[in-house]
């Protein structure tokens, strides 16, 4: 660590706080289905966006994080049906932007598309999200996952068809949709710089390209469900990925730990917000 050009460390962490405020202006927008006047203001969103993502560190995966941003919504009388939905929608086009960006990795490097664990992340990507959001604007689809309702006990079926209900209510909200869509792109290529910059500070002498061809086929790795938050995937993968550029394994490693290190950082301001709401009650 002695060689460590914490400069550059430090640009990527500035860069995480970044994309953490740009996923919370996400939500945000995903809250076009409420009523104006029922909608919270910007800042109470903000606050349980950056609480739960805290309180998510701790939790199985992004679910439970998830889970503490609807249930924190329907706190502040938004209907539990609204809360589910904006949740979902915001993780669904999130794993719609891995993927495209996924695409584009492959693009750079053709010679990983017959990868098995690559094809196996990518199927399971598109299935997730060909399952998903067809339901907002095809009735085939909405119809499919009604019917599909009928089969479970009439309390879950009726939660999942207002859930549905709220789901396609998105479909009068384009605009919307397209800015979420594109500020989950956004994060994406945030994400990239980061890892290029933690790589650099690491002396890693790699062009952005290369960045932009292995870190989105890592995230779409690290999507496999097979590991607790991806600890172990993209330990795997960034030493996978990164040697068969020339770098050691021991500094991919050292990348695969900072970069997941990054996301944890992002996490610590919902700390202060968490520990600081509680002080108030």
């Amino acid at each position: 660590m002695a060689h460590v050009d914490w400069r550059l460390i430090a640009i990527a962490v500035l860069l995480v706080i970044v994309d953490r405020a740009l996923m919370a202006y996400r939500w945000v927008v995903l809250l076009c289905i409420i009523d104006p006047a029922e909608r919270p203001r910007p800042g109470e969103v903000m606050r349980i966006f950056f609480v739960s993502t805290f309180v998510g560190t701790f939790l199985p995966a992004s679910v439970g994080g998830d889970a503490v941003r609807a249930f924190s919504m329907t706190q502040l009388n938004v209907r539990g049906r609204d809360a589910i939905a904006s949740v979902f929608l915001d993780r669904m086009l999130g794993v719609a932007s891995v993927l495209l960006m996924a695409a584009v990795g492959l693009t750079l490097a053709q010679d990983l598309a017959g990868n098995r664990t690559i094809v196996a992340a990518l199927v399971l990507a598109t299935a997730i999200c060909a399952a998903t959001l067809p339901l907002i604007f095809s009735r085939h689809a909405a119809a499919t996952a009604s019917r599909m309702l009928t089969l479970l006990p009439v309390s879950v079926r009726q939660t999942g068809e207002g859930i549905l209900d709220s789901i396609r209510r998105y479909a009068a909200y384009r605009r919307q949709l397209a800015n979420v869509l594109a500020g989950s792109l956004a994060v994406q290529v945030l994400r990239i710089v980061q890892a290029y910059f933690l790589g650099a500070g690491l002396g890693i002498a790699l062009p952005l390209a290369m960045y932009f061809a292995f870190v989105p086929l890592i995230l779409i790795v690290m999507l496999l469900p097979v590991t607790f938050n991806g600890i172990g995937t993209s330990q795997a993968a960034f030493v996978w990925f990164f040697g068969r550029a020339g770098v050691a394994a021991p500094t991919a490693f050292a990348l695969s730990v900072l970069f997941v290190a990054l996301g944890v950082v992002g996490n610590l301001p919902g700390g202060f917000l968490y520990v600081s709401g509680r002080g108030r009650r």
